[in-house]
């Protein structure tokens, strides 16, 4: 098999399983933060540290939520079980600046949580890692999409960075923002975000104390309130038509 369809092949098998990556790299950060509390070699960094973790994670959520607010359904190869689906190739908005912004915002999001380590190598492992497992995605991405676009892909995808943006003459997004479709498809996403945080907070306090004692911190509270909201959402569009929109 000739490497361009061997890297195609493995970026597909890799998408199907990519559900699979964040707990192997959940459970690989939570292994350097409690070695380093166990070893007192974390640094006291404070609660201002954690909160920048936070905005580096919610700054990935942001750019999910412009890129995924304002496409149509079935847009750019979106991959299912029976293969990848594009209706429409996406090349205004976030897509005018960058090939892929939701593998963008994906970093990001991770970003924030390894950051929680304060470990250079462990995120410099990190970011090796992630760049290796979705360069492969985004090569069969792209693979799909210049076949089913053919010439309009090649031109749109010519001056486009892959990942990182470049924000020389953005264009307005060709739909309005669908808030509807937003909380329909990114609704876990803050609750994640939160429910991540309270995790390290629960396991560095285990180790430092031998026990962990509840207290109603910051980061429980938005651990549970995001999860209400999820879950209402995830109530509300099972059994209502409320956040259907067509072409949404």
């Amino acid at each position: 098999m000739a490497l361009i369809e061997e890297l195609e092949d493995q970026g597909n098998v890799l998408f199907r399983y990519r559900s699979y990556i964040p707990i192997v790299f959940l459970a690989s950060g939570l292994g350097v933060y409690a070695y380093k509390i166990y070893d007192m070699s974390y640094p006291d960094l404070g609660f201002n540290y954690w909160l920048i973790c936070l905005a580096v994670g919610l700054l990935g959520l942001l750019v999910r939520i412009y890129a995924v607010g304002h496409t149509p359904k079935n847009t750019s190869g979106r991959n299912t079980a029976e293969g990848q689906v594009a209706d429409e190739l996406n090349q205004t908005g976030i897509y005018s600046i960058v090939r892929h912004p939701l593998y963008l915002g994906n970093f990001l999001m991770w970003l924030g949580v390894a950051m929680i380590t304060a470990d250079l190598w462990y995120l410099v492992a990190f970011t090796f890692t992630y760049w290796v497992y979705y360069e492969r995605i985004m090569f069969a991405e792209e693979a799909f999409l210049r076949r089913k676009f053919g010439e309009p892909y090649l031109t749109w995808a010519s001056d486009k960075p892959a990942f990182i943006p470049k924000l020389k003459s953005p264009i307005k997004p060709k739909y309005p923002f669908s808030i509807k479709k937003i909380l329909k498809k990114e609704k876990n996403g803050v609750a994640a975000m939160f429910g991540l945080f309270y995790i390290f907070e629960i396991v560095g306090e285990y180790i430092k104390w031998g026990e962990y004692t509840f207290k109603p911190t910051f980061w429980f509270w938005g651990f549970a309130v995001s999860t209400a909201v999820y879950l209402i959402l995830k109530v509300i569009k099972r059994s209502t038509n409320l956040l259907e929109e067509e072409g949404r």
